[in-house]
This record gives C-alpha cells, structure tokens and sequence, in this order.
C-alpha cells in the first residue's frame, strides 16, 4: 500500500505523506466512517484535501493546514457513532 500512495503523491505533484500523517489520516476516516456514514467517508476527505490545499496555497505549512483542517472536522463529527 505505501508504495502505490507514495507513486500517487508523486503523480499528483505532491510530497509522500509521513507516518504520522498516514496513521492520523486513517485515524479520522475511521472516525468518519464510524461516527457519520461509511459513505461519507471519501467525500469528507476530498473536503479535507481541499481544505488543505487551499490553506497551503494561502502560504500555510502542510502540517499546520492538516492539523488546522483537521480539528474543524473534528468540532463536526458526533459524539457516538451513527444508528
């Protein structure tokens, strides 16, 4: 798996991601999958995606516009999981 994200980050232009990135990226989606819709769930990262870039072509580091992203879904997301 890491080598074809790495080859899609490279085709896209952009940086492979950290480890830590992918554990956290994973982390939320599960969250996202669980406390949402399953769903929902590819949807809710290319918003993030965007997000992120946006912020990044505002002149924000990657880290800082993923952590910033990231703690905006986070205030959206439900206590408990979706039923």
């Amino acid at each position: 798996m890491e080598t074809w994200i790495d080859e899609l980050a490279g085709a896209l232009g952009e940086e492979p991601l950290l480890p830590e990135e992918v554990d956290t990226l994973l982390g939320t989606a599960r969250d996202v999958a669980h406390r949402v819709e399953r769903r929902i769930t590819p949807l809710s990262t290319f918003l993030l995606g965007a997000a992120v870039g946006r912020r990044e072509a505002a002149g924000t580091g990657r880290a800082e516009a993923l952590a910033e992203t990231l703690d905006t879904l986070r205030d959206k997301l439900p206590e408990t999981p979706a039923g």
